[in-house]
Protein backbone atom coordinates (compact mmCIF):
# COMPACT_ATOMS: atom_id res chain seq x y z
CA UNK A 1 0.00 0.00 0.00
CA UNK A 2 0.81 3.25 -0.39
CA UNK A 3 -0.83 6.18 1.49
CA UNK A 4 -1.03 9.48 0.40
CA UNK A 5 -2.71 12.30 2.54
CA UNK A 6 -4.55 15.21 0.24
CA UNK A 7 -4.53 18.11 1.97
CA UNK A 8 -7.76 20.52 1.09
CA UNK A 9 -6.71 23.41 2.42
CA UNK A 10 -7.35 27.08 2.24
CA UNK A 11 -4.77 29.33 2.09
CA UNK A 12 -4.86 33.00 1.99
CA UNK A 13 -2.91 35.53 -0.86
CA UNK A 14 -0.51 36.96 0.15
CA UNK A 15 -0.21 35.80 3.40
CA UNK A 16 2.92 33.59 3.38
CA UNK A 17 3.43 32.85 7.41
CA UNK A 18 0.09 32.16 7.99
CA UNK A 19 -0.25 29.53 4.64
CA UNK A 20 2.91 28.56 5.67
CA UNK A 21 2.02 27.77 9.29
CA UNK A 22 -1.51 25.73 8.25
CA UNK A 23 0.68 23.73 5.96
CA UNK A 24 3.26 22.77 8.67
CA UNK A 25 0.07 21.65 10.78
CA UNK A 26 -1.12 19.60 8.15
CA UNK A 27 2.21 17.79 7.27
CA UNK A 28 2.03 16.86 11.14
CA UNK A 29 -1.04 15.56 10.58
CA UNK A 30 -0.44 13.44 7.68
CA UNK A 31 2.61 11.79 9.74
CA UNK A 32 0.76 11.21 12.48
CA UNK A 33 -2.07 9.23 9.86
CA UNK A 34 1.27 7.49 8.60
CA UNK A 35 1.10 8.81 5.09
CA UNK A 36 3.80 8.50 3.11
CA UNK A 37 2.77 11.48 0.81
CA UNK A 38 1.05 14.70 1.80
CA UNK A 39 -0.05 16.94 -1.35
CA UNK A 40 -1.08 20.46 -1.47
CA UNK A 41 -2.79 22.15 -3.67
CA UNK A 42 -1.47 24.66 -6.85
CA UNK A 43 0.89 28.01 -5.12
CA UNK A 44 -0.01 26.84 -1.91
CA UNK A 45 2.81 28.78 -0.39
CA UNK A 46 1.69 32.11 -2.44
CA UNK A 47 -2.02 31.69 -2.37
CA UNK A 48 -3.22 31.43 -5.56
CA UNK A 49 -3.94 33.60 -7.73
CA UNK A 50 -1.04 36.03 -6.53
CA UNK A 51 -1.75 38.48 -9.17
CA UNK A 52 0.83 41.68 -9.32
CA UNK A 53 2.27 40.91 -6.46
CA UNK A 54 4.29 38.36 -8.36
CA UNK A 55 5.88 41.85 -9.86
CA UNK A 56 7.67 42.35 -6.19
CA UNK A 57 10.95 40.60 -6.23
CA UNK A 58 10.78 40.66 -2.30
CA UNK A 59 7.48 38.83 -2.60
CA UNK A 60 9.16 36.02 -4.63
CA UNK A 61 12.22 35.99 -2.28
CA UNK A 62 9.90 35.72 1.42
CA UNK A 63 8.10 32.81 -0.49
CA UNK A 64 11.34 31.12 -1.13
CA UNK A 65 12.54 31.46 2.78
CA UNK A 66 8.35 29.78 3.18
CA UNK A 67 9.53 26.82 0.82
CA UNK A 68 13.21 26.36 3.41
CA UNK A 69 10.60 26.58 6.42
CA UNK A 70 8.38 23.90 5.08
CA UNK A 71 11.26 22.01 4.01
CA UNK A 72 12.43 20.85 7.43
CA UNK A 73 9.53 19.34 8.42
CA UNK A 74 9.68 17.07 5.73
CA UNK A 75 11.42 14.02 7.43
CA UNK A 76 9.97 10.87 7.35
CA UNK A 77 7.41 12.07 4.67
CA UNK A 78 6.95 12.36 1.20
CA UNK A 79 6.01 16.37 0.85
CA UNK A 80 4.86 18.10 -2.18
CA UNK A 81 3.47 21.68 -2.23
CA UNK A 82 2.88 24.50 -4.27
CA UNK A 83 4.90 27.86 -4.69
CA UNK A 84 6.64 30.29 -7.12
CA UNK A 85 10.24 29.10 -8.68
CA UNK A 86 12.76 31.55 -9.71
CA UNK A 87 15.50 31.04 -12.40
CA UNK A 88 18.73 32.32 -12.88
CA UNK A 89 17.22 34.70 -15.64
CA UNK A 90 14.61 35.95 -13.73
CA UNK A 91 11.95 33.82 -15.19
CA UNK A 92 9.06 32.75 -12.85
CA UNK A 93 7.63 29.29 -12.64
CA UNK A 94 4.15 28.23 -11.48
CA UNK A 95 6.33 25.41 -9.36
CA UNK A 96 5.89 22.29 -7.34
CA UNK A 97 8.48 21.18 -5.03
CA UNK A 98 9.10 17.19 -3.94
CA UNK A 99 10.79 17.22 -0.35
CA UNK A 100 11.96 14.36 1.50
CA UNK A 101 14.59 14.43 4.05
CA UNK A 102 14.15 17.77 4.45
CA UNK A 103 15.86 18.52 1.01
CA UNK A 104 13.99 19.53 -2.06
CA UNK A 105 14.30 16.78 -4.12
CA UNK A 106 13.02 17.96 -7.51
CA UNK A 107 11.01 21.03 -8.49
CA UNK A 108 8.18 20.41 -11.62
CA UNK A 109 7.51 24.05 -13.72
CA UNK A 110 3.84 23.61 -14.82
CA UNK A 111 4.16 23.42 -18.50
CA UNK A 112 0.62 24.18 -20.12
CA UNK A 113 -0.01 27.94 -18.74
CA UNK A 114 -3.97 29.10 -19.30
CA UNK A 115 -4.54 32.29 -20.13
CA UNK A 116 -8.57 32.56 -20.54
CA UNK A 117 -11.53 32.96 -18.49
CA UNK A 118 -10.35 34.26 -15.12
CA UNK A 119 -6.48 33.19 -16.05
CA UNK A 120 -3.46 34.83 -16.59
CA UNK A 121 -0.84 33.04 -15.90
CA UNK A 122 1.05 34.06 -19.13
CA UNK A 123 1.12 37.40 -17.94
CA UNK A 124 3.14 36.24 -15.31
CA UNK A 125 5.18 32.97 -15.65
CA UNK A 126 7.07 31.32 -17.58
CA UNK A 127 6.13 27.65 -19.29
CA UNK A 128 8.02 24.77 -17.98
CA UNK A 129 9.42 22.42 -20.40
CA UNK A 130 10.80 19.25 -17.50
CA UNK A 131 9.08 16.23 -16.41
CA UNK A 132 9.85 13.87 -13.87
CA UNK A 133 9.10 10.44 -12.39
CA UNK A 134 9.43 9.26 -8.68
CA UNK A 135 10.55 6.14 -6.93
CA UNK A 136 9.46 5.70 -3.26
CA UNK A 137 10.26 2.30 -1.89
CA UNK A 138 9.61 0.83 -5.81
CA UNK A 139 6.46 2.70 -6.03
CA UNK A 140 6.43 5.31 -8.62
CA UNK A 141 4.70 8.53 -9.06
CA UNK A 142 3.97 11.53 -11.50
CA UNK A 143 3.36 15.51 -10.69
CA UNK A 144 1.69 17.98 -12.49
CA UNK A 145 -0.17 20.97 -12.09
CA UNK A 146 -3.48 21.55 -12.29
CA UNK A 147 -3.88 23.19 -16.71
CA UNK A 148 -1.20 20.26 -17.78
CA UNK A 149 -3.96 17.27 -16.59
CA UNK A 150 -6.53 19.25 -18.51
CA UNK A 151 -5.12 18.75 -21.95
CA UNK A 152 -5.23 14.80 -23.32
CA UNK A 153 -1.72 15.11 -24.12
CA UNK A 154 -0.46 16.52 -21.21
CA UNK A 155 2.86 15.95 -19.08
CA UNK A 156 0.74 13.14 -17.38
CA UNK A 157 1.06 10.85 -20.90
CA UNK A 158 4.84 10.84 -20.27
CA UNK A 159 4.93 10.15 -16.87
CA UNK A 160 2.36 6.73 -17.38
CA UNK A 161 4.57 5.52 -20.43
CA UNK A 162 7.74 5.70 -18.19
CA UNK A 163 5.86 3.63 -15.72
CA UNK A 164 4.05 6.01 -12.92
CA UNK A 165 1.69 4.30 -11.30
CA UNK A 166 0.02 7.24 -9.40
CA UNK A 167 0.00 10.23 -11.77
CA UNK A 168 -0.48 13.36 -9.19
CA UNK A 169 -1.95 16.94 -10.33
CA UNK A 170 -2.03 19.89 -7.90
CA UNK A 171 -4.73 22.37 -8.52
CA UNK A 172 -6.49 25.70 -8.09
CA UNK A 173 -9.99 25.16 -10.23
CA UNK A 174 -12.32 28.12 -9.52
CA UNK A 175 -15.92 27.10 -9.07
CA UNK A 176 -18.98 27.42 -11.20
CA UNK A 177 -21.70 25.78 -11.77
CA UNK A 178 -21.54 22.11 -13.75
CA UNK A 179 -18.03 22.20 -12.83
CA UNK A 180 -17.58 19.43 -10.58
CA UNK A 181 -18.96 16.70 -13.47
CA UNK A 182 -16.60 18.24 -15.93
CA UNK A 183 -13.94 18.02 -13.86
CA UNK A 184 -14.50 14.65 -12.92
CA UNK A 185 -14.93 12.88 -16.25
CA UNK A 186 -11.90 14.64 -17.47
CA UNK A 187 -10.10 12.54 -14.37
CA UNK A 188 -11.79 9.55 -15.34
CA UNK A 189 -11.10 9.50 -19.00
CA UNK A 190 -7.08 10.35 -18.12
CA UNK A 191 -7.13 7.43 -15.24
CA UNK A 192 -8.63 4.93 -17.88
CA UNK A 193 -6.86 5.78 -21.05
CA UNK A 194 -3.21 5.66 -18.98
CA UNK A 195 -3.99 2.87 -16.69
CA UNK A 196 -2.66 4.69 -13.94
CA UNK A 197 -4.52 6.20 -10.57
CA UNK A 198 -5.09 9.70 -10.34
CA UNK A 199 -5.13 12.20 -7.63
CA UNK A 200 -6.40 15.13 -7.68
CA UNK A 201 -5.88 17.57 -5.04
CA UNK A 202 -7.95 21.27 -5.39
CA UNK A 203 -7.58 24.36 -3.58
CA UNK A 204 -10.31 24.94 -1.22
CA UNK A 205 -11.74 28.36 0.22
CA UNK A 206 -13.35 32.11 -1.70
CA UNK A 207 -10.27 34.69 -2.86
CA UNK A 208 -12.00 37.73 -4.06
CA UNK A 209 -14.70 37.01 -6.59
CA UNK A 210 -13.96 33.29 -7.53
CA UNK A 211 -14.66 30.21 -5.17
CA UNK A 212 -12.10 26.60 -5.12
CA UNK A 213 -14.87 24.29 -4.36
CA UNK A 214 -11.86 21.30 -3.13
CA UNK A 215 -13.49 18.45 -3.82
CA UNK A 216 -10.17 16.60 -4.34
CA UNK A 217 -10.54 12.59 -5.70
CA UNK A 218 -8.65 9.75 -6.08
CA UNK A 219 -9.73 7.95 -9.62
CA UNK A 220 -8.64 3.97 -9.98
CA UNK A 221 -7.48 2.98 -13.56
CA UNK A 222 -10.68 1.90 -14.45
CA UNK A 223 -12.01 5.56 -14.12
CA UNK A 224 -13.94 4.93 -10.89
CA UNK A 225 -13.31 7.28 -8.03
CA UNK A 226 -12.52 5.19 -5.06
CA UNK A 227 -11.94 8.91 -2.78
CA UNK A 228 -13.21 11.90 -2.47
CA UNK A 229 -12.88 15.01 -0.50
CA UNK A 230 -16.24 17.26 0.26
CA UNK A 231 -16.66 20.50 -1.27
CA UNK A 232 -16.15 23.73 -0.37
CA UNK A 233 -14.45 22.62 3.33
CA UNK A 234 -11.17 22.02 4.23
CA UNK A 235 -9.89 18.27 4.82
CA UNK A 236 -7.18 16.00 4.73
CA UNK A 237 -8.63 13.45 3.40
CA UNK A 238 -6.23 10.34 3.92
CA UNK A 239 -6.11 7.19 0.89
CA UNK A 240 -4.05 4.18 0.77
CA UNK A 241 -3.39 2.89 -3.23
CA UNK A 242 -2.66 -0.90 -3.69
CA UNK A 243 0.45 -0.74 -5.72
CA UNK A 244 3.22 -3.48 -6.76
CA UNK A 245 6.61 -2.74 -6.28
CA UNK A 246 8.88 -1.84 -9.63
CA UNK A 247 12.16 -3.27 -8.76
CA UNK A 248 13.81 -2.28 -12.38
CA UNK A 249 12.19 1.31 -12.52
CA UNK A 250 14.80 3.21 -14.52
CA UNK A 251 13.01 5.42 -17.20
CA UNK A 252 15.05 7.21 -20.11
CA UNK A 253 13.71 10.51 -21.88
CA UNK A 254 12.06 11.55 -18.88
CA UNK A 255 13.55 13.09 -14.74
CA UNK A 256 14.30 10.22 -12.57
CA UNK A 257 14.25 10.60 -8.82
CA UNK A 258 14.49 8.19 -6.30
CA UNK A 259 12.96 9.50 -3.10
CA UNK A 260 15.05 8.04 0.04
CA UNK A 261 12.59 8.87 2.34
CA UNK A 262 11.26 5.75 4.85
CA UNK A 263 10.37 2.94 2.93
CA UNK A 264 6.44 2.25 2.56
CA UNK A 265 5.83 0.52 5.89
CA UNK A 266 2.85 -2.41 6.41
CA UNK A 267 -0.15 -0.79 8.44
CA UNK A 268 -3.81 -1.33 8.93
CA UNK A 269 -5.48 -0.29 5.57
CA UNK A 270 -7.87 2.68 6.03
CA UNK A 271 -11.40 2.84 4.79
CA UNK A 272 -11.65 5.25 1.69
CA UNK A 273 -14.07 8.15 2.20
CA UNK A 274 -16.60 9.06 -0.38
CA UNK A 275 -18.21 12.91 -0.25
CA UNK A 276 -21.57 13.11 -0.41
CA UNK A 277 -22.54 14.56 -4.44
CA UNK A 278 -24.82 18.12 -3.55
CA UNK A 279 -27.26 18.80 -5.78
CA UNK A 280 -26.60 22.20 -8.44
CA UNK A 281 -28.23 24.54 -5.62
CA UNK A 282 -26.71 23.34 -2.44
CA UNK A 283 -23.55 23.99 -4.46
CA UNK A 284 -24.08 27.83 -4.95
CA UNK A 285 -25.38 28.46 -2.02
CA UNK A 286 -22.70 26.58 -0.30
CA UNK A 287 -20.04 29.02 -2.80
CA UNK A 288 -21.96 32.06 -1.73
CA UNK A 289 -21.89 31.32 1.86
CA UNK A 290 -17.93 30.29 1.63
CA UNK A 291 -17.56 33.36 -0.75
CA UNK A 292 -19.07 35.58 1.04
CA UNK A 293 -17.45 34.07 4.70
CA UNK A 294 -13.58 34.75 3.24
CA UNK A 295 -14.36 37.75 1.76
CA UNK A 296 -15.18 39.27 4.92
CA UNK A 297 -12.65 37.56 7.39
CA UNK A 298 -9.88 37.60 5.12
CA UNK A 299 -9.84 41.37 4.32
CA UNK A 300 -10.05 42.14 8.60
CA UNK A 301 -13.61 42.74 8.80
CA UNK A 302 -16.19 41.47 11.93
CA UNK A 303 -19.37 42.68 11.05
CA UNK A 304 -21.52 43.15 7.94
CA UNK A 305 -24.76 46.16 7.43
CA UNK A 306 -27.15 45.58 4.71
CA UNK A 307 -29.78 47.26 3.69
CA UNK A 308 -33.36 45.43 3.75
CA UNK A 309 -35.86 46.36 1.23
CA UNK A 310 -38.28 43.54 2.36
CA UNK A 311 -37.47 42.47 -1.31
CA UNK A 312 -36.55 38.83 -2.39
CA UNK A 313 -32.98 39.75 -3.11
CA UNK A 314 -31.69 41.41 0.38
CA UNK A 315 -33.63 38.82 2.18
CA UNK A 316 -31.35 36.10 0.09
CA UNK A 317 -28.00 38.19 1.13
CA UNK A 318 -29.11 38.45 4.78
CA UNK A 319 -29.62 34.78 5.34
CA UNK A 320 -26.45 34.02 3.16
CA UNK A 321 -25.08 36.26 5.60
CA UNK A 322 -26.28 35.44 8.81
CA UNK A 323 -24.60 31.79 7.66
CA UNK A 324 -21.11 33.06 6.86
CA UNK A 325 -20.62 34.94 10.18
CA UNK A 326 -23.11 34.54 12.01
CA UNK A 327 -26.59 36.43 12.95
CA UNK A 328 -24.62 38.53 15.48
CA UNK A 329 -21.97 40.16 13.52
CA UNK A 330 -25.05 41.08 10.47
CA UNK A 331 -27.01 43.89 10.77
CA UNK A 332 -30.21 45.17 8.72
CA UNK A 333 -31.31 48.67 7.78
CA UNK A 334 -34.95 49.64 6.43
CA UNK A 335 -35.01 53.26 5.34
CA UNK A 336 -38.64 53.52 4.42
CA UNK A 337 -39.89 56.43 2.01
CA UNK A 338 -42.72 57.73 1.18
CA UNK A 339 -43.37 54.99 -1.51
CA UNK A 340 -42.45 52.01 1.03
CA UNK A 341 -45.31 49.62 1.59
CA UNK A 342 -46.35 48.78 4.92
CA UNK A 343 -46.19 45.10 3.74
CA UNK A 344 -42.30 45.32 2.44
CA UNK A 345 -41.64 47.07 5.63
CA UNK A 346 -43.44 44.64 7.66
CA UNK A 347 -41.41 41.61 5.79
CA UNK A 348 -37.87 43.21 6.17
CA UNK A 349 -38.65 42.95 9.95
CA UNK A 350 -40.02 39.82 10.11
CA UNK A 351 -36.72 38.66 8.47
CA UNK A 352 -35.01 39.70 10.59
CA UNK A 353 -36.60 38.35 13.40
CA UNK A 354 -36.40 34.96 12.07
CA UNK A 355 -32.66 34.82 11.72
CA UNK A 356 -32.21 36.56 14.29
CA UNK A 357 -30.18 39.64 13.50
CA UNK A 358 -30.51 43.20 14.61
CA UNK A 359 -32.36 45.57 12.35
CA UNK A 360 -32.07 49.18 12.37
CA UNK A 361 -35.22 51.61 10.73
CA UNK A 362 -34.13 55.15 9.52
CA UNK A 363 -36.48 56.32 7.48
CA UNK A 364 -35.41 58.90 4.68
CA UNK A 365 -38.81 60.51 3.70
CA UNK A 366 -37.16 64.00 5.77
CA UNK A 367 -33.69 63.65 3.77
CA UNK A 368 -35.69 63.27 0.16
CA UNK A 369 -37.08 66.63 0.88
CA UNK A 370 -34.58 68.20 1.70
CA UNK A 371 -32.93 67.32 -1.77
CA UNK A 372 -35.68 67.90 -3.46
CA UNK A 373 -35.89 71.54 -1.90
CA UNK A 374 -32.46 72.01 -2.47
CA UNK A 375 -32.97 71.33 -6.19
CA UNK A 376 -36.10 72.98 -6.86
CA UNK A 377 -34.94 75.64 -8.88
CA UNK A 378 -32.93 73.58 -11.04
CA UNK A 379 -35.52 71.13 -11.33
CA UNK A 380 -38.70 73.55 -11.75
CA UNK A 381 -41.11 72.53 -14.39
CA UNK A 382 -39.21 68.98 -15.48
CA UNK A 383 -41.34 66.06 -14.56
CA UNK A 384 -40.67 63.46 -12.32
CA UNK A 385 -38.40 61.08 -13.34
CA UNK A 386 -35.43 58.47 -12.98
CA UNK A 387 -33.60 61.31 -11.18
CA UNK A 388 -35.93 61.35 -8.16
CA UNK A 389 -36.02 57.77 -7.94
CA UNK A 390 -32.49 57.16 -7.96
CA UNK A 391 -32.00 60.18 -5.25
CA UNK A 392 -33.51 57.78 -2.97
CA UNK A 393 -31.37 54.86 -3.69
CA UNK A 394 -28.74 57.66 -3.41
CA UNK A 395 -29.83 58.50 -0.06
CA UNK A 396 -29.78 54.96 1.26
CA UNK A 397 -26.11 54.30 -0.07
CA UNK A 398 -25.06 57.02 1.64
CA UNK A 399 -26.74 56.23 5.00
CA UNK A 400 -25.64 52.41 4.60
CA UNK A 401 -21.66 53.94 3.85
CA UNK A 402 -22.33 56.41 6.89
CA UNK A 403 -22.80 53.61 9.15
CA UNK A 404 -20.06 51.56 7.71
CA UNK A 405 -17.52 54.12 8.44
CA UNK A 406 -18.48 55.02 11.65
CA UNK A 407 -18.72 51.40 13.62
CA UNK A 408 -16.57 49.64 10.12
CA UNK A 409 -19.02 47.25 9.05
CA UNK A 410 -18.69 46.14 5.56
CA UNK A 411 -21.77 47.18 3.41
CA UNK A 412 -22.86 44.22 1.63
CA UNK A 413 -24.92 45.02 -1.61
CA UNK A 414 -27.94 43.41 -3.03
CA UNK A 415 -28.41 43.48 -6.44
CA UNK A 416 -28.69 40.22 -8.59
CA UNK A 417 -26.87 39.50 -12.19
CA UNK A 418 -30.25 40.61 -13.63
CA UNK A 419 -29.91 43.84 -12.86
CA UNK A 420 -26.50 44.13 -12.84
CA UNK A 421 -26.48 43.46 -16.72
CA UNK A 422 -29.43 45.10 -18.04
CA UNK A 423 -28.06 48.41 -15.60
CA UNK A 424 -31.17 48.25 -13.62
CA UNK A 425 -28.90 49.60 -10.81
CA UNK A 426 -28.18 53.13 -9.20
CA UNK A 427 -24.18 54.16 -9.31
CA UNK A 428 -23.73 55.34 -5.93
CA UNK A 429 -26.85 54.12 -4.63
CA UNK A 430 -27.65 50.26 -4.42
CA UNK A 431 -24.38 49.53 -5.87
CA UNK A 432 -22.59 51.21 -3.15
CA UNK A 433 -20.95 48.74 -0.92
CA UNK A 434 -17.92 46.47 -0.43
CA UNK A 435 -19.03 43.05 -1.74
CA UNK A 436 -22.18 41.95 -4.22
CA UNK A 437 -22.91 39.02 -2.61
CA UNK A 438 -24.86 37.62 -5.90
CA UNK A 439 -23.87 39.48 -8.12
CA UNK A 440 -23.34 36.51 -10.71
CA UNK A 441 -26.90 35.05 -9.47
CA UNK A 442 -29.79 36.27 -11.91
CA UNK A 443 -33.22 37.02 -10.77
CA UNK A 444 -35.14 33.53 -11.78
CA UNK A 445 -32.12 31.80 -9.52
CA UNK A 446 -33.00 34.20 -6.45
CA UNK A 447 -36.08 32.53 -6.31
CA UNK A 448 -34.72 29.33 -6.39
CA UNK A 449 -32.38 29.73 -3.65
CA UNK A 450 -35.02 31.46 -1.41
CA UNK A 451 -36.85 28.65 -2.01
CA UNK A 452 -34.11 26.22 -1.34
CA UNK A 453 -33.44 27.89 1.87
CA UNK A 454 -36.92 27.52 2.82
CA UNK A 455 -37.29 24.27 2.17
CA UNK A 456 -34.05 23.37 4.29
CA UNK A 457 -34.94 25.02 7.05
CA UNK A 458 -37.78 23.42 6.70
CA UNK A 459 -39.65 26.52 7.46
CA UNK A 460 -40.67 30.18 5.87
CA UNK A 461 -37.46 31.85 7.29
CA UNK A 462 -37.83 34.28 3.99
CA UNK A 463 -41.48 35.26 4.44
CA UNK A 464 -43.63 33.57 1.85
CA UNK A 465 -45.20 37.52 0.83
CA UNK A 466 -41.86 38.49 -0.23
CA UNK A 467 -41.63 35.77 -2.45
CA UNK A 468 -45.05 36.38 -4.38
CA UNK A 469 -44.66 40.08 -4.45
CA UNK A 470 -44.03 41.55 -7.79
CA UNK A 471 -40.42 42.61 -7.89
CA UNK A 472 -40.56 45.81 -7.09
CA UNK A 473 -37.79 48.50 -6.79
CA UNK A 474 -40.70 51.13 -4.63
CA UNK A 475 -39.10 54.34 -6.17
CA UNK A 476 -42.15 55.82 -7.32
CA UNK A 477 -46.06 54.59 -7.26
CA UNK A 478 -46.67 50.92 -7.72
CA UNK A 479 -43.88 50.51 -9.83
CA UNK A 480 -43.39 46.89 -10.62
CA UNK A 481 -39.53 45.46 -12.22
CA UNK A 482 -41.38 44.52 -15.52
CA UNK A 483 -42.40 48.55 -16.20
CA UNK A 484 -39.18 48.81 -17.50
CA UNK A 485 -37.66 44.75 -18.01
CA UNK A 486 -39.07 41.98 -19.82
CA UNK A 487 -40.52 38.98 -17.31
CA UNK A 488 -37.34 37.82 -15.50
CA UNK A 489 -38.13 34.19 -16.95
CA UNK A 490 -37.98 35.69 -20.46
CA UNK A 491 -34.82 38.14 -19.44
CA UNK A 492 -32.69 35.51 -18.10
CA UNK A 493 -32.35 32.92 -21.21
CA UNK A 494 -31.22 36.29 -23.62
CA UNK A 495 -28.91 37.63 -21.03
CA UNK A 496 -27.53 33.98 -20.76
CA UNK A 497 -27.29 34.08 -24.22
CA UNK A 498 -25.64 37.02 -24.54
CA UNK A 499 -23.64 37.29 -22.07
CA UNK A 500 -22.30 34.13 -21.17
CA UNK A 501 -22.33 32.62 -24.77
CA UNK A 502 -21.56 35.79 -26.98
CA UNK A 503 -24.36 34.96 -28.95
CA UNK A 504 -25.78 37.16 -31.88
CA UNK A 505 -29.10 38.93 -32.46
CA UNK A 506 -29.44 36.44 -35.17
CA UNK A 507 -29.05 33.54 -32.57
CA UNK A 508 -31.48 35.24 -29.55
CA UNK A 509 -34.28 35.93 -31.85
CA UNK A 510 -34.79 32.23 -32.72
CA UNK A 511 -36.13 31.64 -29.65
CA UNK A 512 -37.49 35.04 -28.17
CA UNK A 513 -39.19 38.29 -29.90
CA UNK A 514 -36.60 40.27 -32.26
CA UNK A 515 -37.71 43.81 -30.42
CA UNK A 516 -37.43 42.27 -26.73
CA UNK A 517 -33.96 41.23 -27.81
CA UNK A 518 -32.89 44.52 -29.38
CA UNK A 519 -34.27 45.82 -26.23
CA UNK A 520 -31.74 43.60 -24.21
CA UNK A 521 -28.80 43.96 -25.60
CA UNK A 522 -28.97 47.84 -26.28
CA UNK A 523 -29.87 47.64 -21.88
CA UNK A 524 -26.62 45.58 -21.43
CA UNK A 525 -23.91 47.14 -23.85
CA UNK A 526 -25.10 50.77 -22.21
CA UNK A 527 -24.52 49.87 -18.95
CA UNK A 528 -21.17 48.60 -19.07
CA UNK A 529 -19.50 51.57 -17.76
CA UNK A 530 -21.76 51.23 -14.57
CA UNK A 531 -20.57 47.36 -13.95
CA UNK A 532 -16.99 48.49 -14.53
CA UNK A 533 -17.71 50.34 -10.95
CA UNK A 534 -19.18 47.55 -9.02
CA UNK A 535 -17.99 45.90 -5.88
CA UNK A 536 -16.68 42.32 -6.63
CA UNK A 537 -18.71 39.40 -5.88
CA UNK A 538 -19.12 35.70 -6.22
CA UNK A 539 -18.41 34.08 -9.18
CA UNK A 540 -20.63 30.92 -9.85
CA UNK A 541 -21.80 30.29 -13.19
CA UNK A 542 -19.26 30.00 -16.13
CA UNK A 543 -19.12 33.54 -17.04
CA UNK A 544 -19.52 36.01 -14.68
CA UNK A 545 -19.02 40.62 -14.81
CA UNK A 546 -15.32 40.88 -13.68
CA UNK A 547 -12.20 38.76 -14.66
CA UNK A 548 -14.31 36.90 -16.78
CA UNK A 549 -15.69 39.49 -19.42
CA UNK A 550 -13.53 42.60 -20.32
CA UNK A 551 -15.41 44.87 -22.81
CA UNK A 552 -14.42 48.37 -23.30
CA UNK A 553 -16.98 51.06 -22.12
CA UNK A 554 -16.27 52.99 -24.86
CA UNK A 555 -17.22 51.05 -27.83
CA UNK A 556 -19.27 52.07 -31.14
CA UNK A 557 -19.75 48.41 -32.45
CA UNK A 558 -23.41 47.75 -32.49
CA UNK A 559 -24.92 44.65 -34.28
CA UNK A 560 -28.42 46.99 -35.36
Amino acid sequence: MLRIALAQINVTVGDLKGNTQKILGFIERAKKSGADIVVFPELAVTGYPPEDLLMKGHFIADNLKALKTIAVKAQNITVIVGFVSRDKKGYLYNAAAIFCDKKIKAIYHKNLLPNYGVFDEKRYFHPGSDNHIFSLAGKAFGVSICEDIWYEQGPHVLQAQKGAQVLINISASPFHVGKKKTREAMLKSRAKKTGSFVVYLNLVGGQDELIFDGASLVIDPKGKIIASAKQFEEELLIVDLPLKSIKTLKPKGIGFVRLNSRGVEKKPTVNNQMAENLTALEEIYRALVLGTRDYILKNGFKKTVIGLSGGIDSSLVAVIATDAIGKENVIGVTMPSQFSSPETQSDSKTLAANLGMKCIEIPIKGVFDTYLNALEGEFKGKPWDIAEENLQARIRGTILMALSNKFGWLVLTTGNKSELATGYCTLYGDMAGGFAVIKDVPKTMVFDLVNFVNKKAKKNIIPTSVILRAPTAELRENQKDEDSLPAYSRLDPILKGYVEAHQSLKELSKKEDINTVKKVIALVDHSEYKRRQSPPGVKITPLAFGKDRRLPITNAYKEF
